[in-house]
């Protein structure tokens, strides 16, 4: 794979399970459209799940927050907005890291993730979580450089759960 740099370890060194019930926490608010209960997890998981210092914590979980506000309304949400705002997220994360990202990808990668997990919501479907484990697949392995065969049982356990 060969991009990571400097800092990619302190993003490979988090608690899945404390991320995964961080991550809980901040969907809960984010359905019930508590903002401020939202960022506050924001701020929790971004600092578990991407290692970085305090003021870059902060400001990419603000980041996250007004990209999910952006996205929030049905079906009126602002795809381009939330992307534009995903991508200022992870090119915070690459300078804290050092990595060689492809920010505008993995903005892509992120809301399409987010397309897809609201489609499973939305539209009738056969129940299949597939198209979600294939989304959250592309998105962890490229944010996290890594095979997506060694990222497939993340995104599978996490589709599981939509």
């Amino acid at each position: 794979m060969g991009r990571t740099t400097k800092g990619a370890d302190a993003m490979r060194s988090f608690a899945p399970h404390r991320l995964g019930r961080l991550e809980c926490d901040a969907w809960v608010a984010y359905y019930r459209r508590e903002w401020g209960r939202f960022l506050q997890s924001c701020v929790r998981m971004v600092r578990e799940g991407f290692g970085m210092g305090w003021p870059q914590t902060l400001q990419a979980a603000y980041l996250v927050l007004r990209a999910n506000q952006m996205w929030a309304s049905y079906p009126d949400h602002d795809a381009a907005g939330a992307q534009a705002t995903m991508r200022r997220f992870y090119d915070l994360v690459a300078t804290e890291h050092g990595l060689l990202l492809d920010v505008d990808r993995a903005a892509e990668l992120e809301v399409e993730w987010w397309r897809v997990h609201r489609g499973l919501q939305r539209e009738p479907s056969d129940g299949s979580t597939q198209p979600l484990t294939e989304a959250l697949t592309a998105l962890y392995a490229h944010v996290y450089d890594a095979a997506p065969d060694d990222v497939l049982p993340a995104a599978a356990l996490r589709a599981a759960i939509h």
